[in-house]
Parts: structure tokens; sequence; C-alpha cells
């Protein structure tokens, strides 16, 4: 555990997001100190509670109740089952944000606003507060009203076109990266809106400035993150396509075959090129009219790559990547997950932790480490990713003053 001062300590979040996108954003303003309070339906729960196997193992090696999936993206929370559906889990919820600084949610457009929870709704009793709504695509236009996910956003915002083999099928990432990238986006906006709000924007009242709604959409941030393939479109007028592993606007950068597999090659100027030449026994390919310089590289791609492959199978991939490192030509190898988590900068940089965890017994759980690093307030991993409403009665009580007796009306009631 870390115990440095955190950034973000005394910023509250009331977090009813789930799967992927919100909870992603939650755990990295978790991470940098933020009190991430999760409201979860009483009995279910986060739906990717239930996305395994694999389960987290108990210290017999059972099964337990927590997904690797859910685990993912939940540490740094706290967990208050709240059943937002009854009136008085909805009222619940409201009093919550009386002690909140921000909302986060991915309910479908209209969702919050059945329980009296949409932001027009509370902007006036709450005008400090930063509201933020997450989904598939945005709160306006024609497609507001479609359910929003991973995959589809993949696919209309046009990555999966230049995702994979140039004669194969279009791929989505290995990894649901438009959710990734929304809830990166999200954190931005809401600390932006945090620091617009404590400057005292637009003349609030209590905490300096007034709060104001974050419209965060799948679809929006995988256009955003099309990146130099969306502007070589936009400049140029034609459409990019699948190219494997290779770069639209550099040549050569990407794998090659060896005798023993393949590596990596990112030859990313034209010195490094003609240090790859010289070390591959070719020379003449340095010099060669068709290759000599980048933009002449790009035109000829297909010519300059059957070459360089004819060279690369020669030798195995270690030659290749020692040799060319000491040269200071990039090359890499094609890491299986294991070999990533294994390699030793990886390790040096923390990106894998331990925690300990309620139900694993005493054996601590694996996770992946929070890339940034900072040198004065650095992320801290405090909290484990909680068990469903783990944290129930100490939020009532801490937040609202509840009392037992109070608590255990809400359960028999079923709000809680």
């Amino acid at each position: 555990m870390n115990e440095a001062p955190e950034s973000l300590d005394g910023l509250k979040v009331l977090d009813l997001t789930r799967i992927l996108a919100g909870p992603t954003c939650t755990q990295l303003l978790g991470d940098l100190g933020c009190d991430i309070i999760k409201v979860e339906r009483p009995g279910a729960g986060d739906d990717t509670r239930k996305w395994g196997p694999p389960y987290l193992k108990d210290g017999d090696g059972f099964d337990t109740t927590e997904s690797a999936y859910y685990l993912c993206a939940n540490r740094n929370k706290r967990s208050i089952s709240i059943d937002i559906a009854k009136p008085q889990g909805a009222a619940l919820v409201r009093r919550l944000l009386g002690a909140c600084d921000i909302m986060i949610h991915n309910f479908k457009v209209g969702g919050m606003e059945k329980f009296g929870l949409g932001y027009d709704q509370i902007k006036d009793e709450f005008p400090n507060l930063v509201y933020c709504s997450i989904s598939g695509f945005g709160q306006t236009g024609p497609y507001a009203s479609r359910p929003g996910y991973d995959v589809l956003a993949q696919g209309l915002g046009g990555i999966m076109s230049i995702t994979g083999e140039a004669d194969g099928e279009p791929m989505k990432v290995g990894v649901g990266i438009a959710d990734l990238m929304c809830g990166m986006y999200a954190t931005v906006a809401i600390l932006a809106a945090i620091r617009h709000r404590d400057q005292g924007g637009d003349q609030g009242e209590g905490r300096g400035g007034r709060g104001q709604h974050i419209d965060m959409a799948l679809l929006d941030t995988q256009m955003a993150w099309l990146i130099n393939e969306g502007l070589n479109y936009l400049v140029s007028g034609e459409v990019p396509f699948r190219r494997g592993t290779g770069h639209p606007n550099i040549v050569p950068y990407q794998s090659f075959p060896t005798s023993d597999g393949h590596f990596l090659l990112a030859v990313g100027n034209d010195s490094q090129y003609q240090r790859f030449c010289g070390f591959a026994g070719a020379p003449e390919l340095a010099t060669d009219p068709r290759f000599a310089t980048n933009s002449d590289r790009v035109q000829n791609r297909d010519e300059l790559v059957a070459l360089v492959s004819d060279l690369t199978r020669r030798h195995p991939r270690d030659h290749w990547i020692n040799g060319l490192e000491k040269l200071n030509v990039p090359a890499g190898p094609v890491n299986s997950i294991k070999e990533a988590f294994d390699d030793p900068q990886v390790r040096h940089r923390q990106m894998e932790i331990a925690m300990n965890h309620p139900l694993a017994g005493d054996e601590p759980v694996h996770f992946i480490g929070n890339p940034i690093k900072m040198s004065g307030t650095p992320p801290a991993y405090r909290r484990p990713p909680p068990t469903l409403g783990q944290h129930t009665d100490e939020v009532l009580k801490e937040l609202l003053n509840m009392d037992d007796d109070m608590i255990a009306a809400l359960r028999r009631a079923g709000i809680v």
C-alpha cells in the first residue's frame, strides 16, 4: 500500500456505473484519491460480477462470486447496495448526492430521469455537482436511444475496418478499447469540470463554483482516437484499409518473419533504415532510389516488405532484436500476455501489483498496476474491489448519520 498523499483526496464520487467504461473512469479517480461509492442493485450488482470464468479463488481453491472481469476495474471503491428502482432507494441516492462532488452513471438515455435523478431534475438542488453521463451514442442525436456496446462502437467508429490482416476479416481490438478510452476521456472531463467549479466558474455557491453536465459517448471517443488514420482520410479523401501490423505512414514498420517466429521492426526515420540495411547485409537497399526516403518507401511498400521479409527469414528472432538494439534501431518481440507480465521492464515499472482480498484467503490477489507515475502524489492502492454491498452500513452511517435501526428498516423493506 502507498502511504504518500493523494492528488484527489477529499473528493467523493457517487458511482452508478457498471460494465467497463464507467468503472474504468471511477477506478482511475479512485487510484488518484477520490472516495468512490459504487451503488449496485441488491442481490445482483455490477453485471460483470458474473462475467466468468475465471473467478477469484478462495483459500481452498474454489470459485468465489468475483469474476476477473469485475476485478479488473473496481479497486479503490466502496460498494453500497441500493434498489434505485424503488422510490425510497432513489430518494436515498438523492440524499447521498448532498455529500458528493461528482456523480457518474451509464444508464441509457432517459434511464436516470425515471428515478428523478436526471441532471435537469437535480441540478438546482445540487448546483456544485459535476454530473457525468456515459452512454453509447450520447444524450442527443438520432442514435441517442440505442444501447451502447463496445463492439458496436468499434464497428460504427471505423477502427475495425483498419484492424486485421489486409486480406482477412475486419477485427475488433482484443480488449474493450472503446469502453476504456471513453472512461479515460470521461476522467479528463471530470477533472476539468472540478477545476472549473473550484475556481468559482459560473459563480456557483458553496464550494466556489458551479458543477456541470458532462455528456460522454463511446462512439464520440472512438472517433477521436482514430487519430492519424482519421486525419489521413480527412486530408487525402482516401479511405484507409487494413494493413495487418503495418503502419499507414512509415515503412518498414511492422512484424516480419524470422527463422523461428516473428519480430517487430519499427524504423522511424531514414538513418535508422540505413543502419538496418547495413546490419541485414543489404546496404544496396539503403541507396536504392525506390526506398531511399520514407516517402519512397511508403509508395513502394509491397516491394520493400517482400525484400525485407526475405532477409529476416535467414536468422532467428533474437538475432534481429539484440543486434538492432545495439544500433538503436527499434525492434522487439510480439509477446504473449504472460511474456509481457514477465518482462523485466514491466516488472520494474510495477505494472503487476498484489493486494489482499477478503474472499481469497491468505494469498494476495494480483492486479494490473496504474501506469501513472507521479513524484509527489502517486496512485495508491487502498482497497481491493469490494464485494457486493460490502460497505452499505459504513457509508450510510458516515455520510447520512444513520443508525443501525434505520439501516435495518431499509434492509427489511428491500431498499438496501
